[in-house]
């Protein structure tokens, strides 16, 4: 896959988890009300609640503290 085959026709290339549908998606889609991210790519997104799992973990850790 070439890099010219990840850009949407509005030229978008960022990747965003879609909360509504549980899965990444590019470009345009559904409001960002719904979606987390920009990412980079496919895999980042695709990870997106875990790692907002390990983030809110390391704020509780250091709320504690």
């Amino acid at each position: 896959m070439s890099d010219r085959d990840d850009i949407t026709p509005g030229g978008d290339r960022r990747w965003w988890y879609c909360l509504r549908h549980s899965r990444p998606e590019q470009g345009p889609g559904c409001p960002d009300k719904y979606r987390l991210g920009p990412y980079p790519d496919r895999e980042t997104a695709a990870e997106a609640l875990h790692t907002v799992a390990e983030r809110n973990e390391a704020w509780d850790e250091q709320d504690r503290d």
